[in-house]
């Protein structure tokens, strides 16, 4: 395994973990009446995921070029594991949902106090910090999981949009860079087709899910829904993650081969 695909497989772990960490922003946001300053703050780990997310395509796309130039045409394994790692932070970023929602309220909290970025910033990574973050690592709730019911109130719909979203957006730049070995003599063309594959899928995220939890989030807000029930989609929508990235897994192969004929007749 080489270095590229190492730092691959800890950049895929890392963006996947935070946005399996978004779940919760919103519940903290009802909870603190900061629902601004919840999301102003979790962006600063969204900046870390996008830059993150901005090394992972030419780093794999340098692993392709490579194996190419010693005529090696097929990594598939590669591309399992890292998508297999997409798995793995879900469920990481699942178990550590409760207590990133405690570490986030309490930074929340003190920077509506204080005002100053750098403040809190010098305080997470102070001992007092860092102690509160181990005092507050706990699991998540059995009862959170109890409360899942497959009846006429489940949310089916989301639910399979939310799986159907996350497989596309886990394999978009997967499989336009693995399409470069199915059509090496197209292969620039090739691995720079990932919005084919995103496109959709970020249509899908915008037009319809997050709409859905932007409005359940206000009507918690407004007192037309109970946290209860705000907590239990959560929990769904984080199962609908998980599940999006095992769906990855069988539509990675299908999709790079559709990748790869798209790019000889662009």
């Amino acid at each position: 395994m080489t270095t590229q695909v190492i730092v691959v497989l800890i950049l895929t772990f890392l963006i996947n973990l935070i946005t399996t960490l978004s779940y919760s922003v919103r519940i903290v946001g009802i909870r603190t009446g900061r629902i601004a300053i919840s999301f102003a703050l979790f962006n600063i780990l969204v900046l870390v995921s996008r830059t993150a997310n901005g090394f992972q395509a030419p780093l794999l796309a340098k692993t392709v070029e490579m194996d190419i130039k010693h005529g090696v045409f097929d990594n598939i394994v590669t591309f399992r594991l890292i998508i297999f790692s997409c798995s793995l932070a879900t469920l990481a970023g699942a178990f550590l949902i409760p207590t990133f929602q405690r570490v986030l309220a309490k930074a929340v909290i003190n920077f509506s106090v204080h005002k100053s970025m750098s403040k809190l910033v010098l305080h997470g990574f102070s001992k007092g910090g860092i102690l509160y973050f181990k005092d507050n690592l706990t699991l998540p709730a059995r009862e959170n999981v109890s409360l899942i019911k497959l009846n006429e109130e489940f949310p089916w719909r989301m639910f399979f949009l939310n799986i159907v979203a996350i497989a596309i957006l886990t394999i978009g730049v997967l499989s336009a860079v693995y399409a470069s070995y199915l059509n090496p003599d197209y292969r620039s063309t090739a691995s720079n087709l990932s919005a084919f594959i995103n496109g959709f899928a970020t249509i899908l995220m915008f037009a319809f899910i997050d709409p859905n939890l932007s409005a359940m989030t206000d009507d918690v807000t407004l007192g037309k829904c109970s946290e209860s029930t705000f907590r239990k989609q959560i929990v769904y929508m984080t199962i609908a993650r998980f599940l999006g990235t095992i769906l990855a897994q069988l539509i990675f192969l299908p999709s790079a081969k559709f990748l790869a004929w798209a790019a000889s007749y662009l």
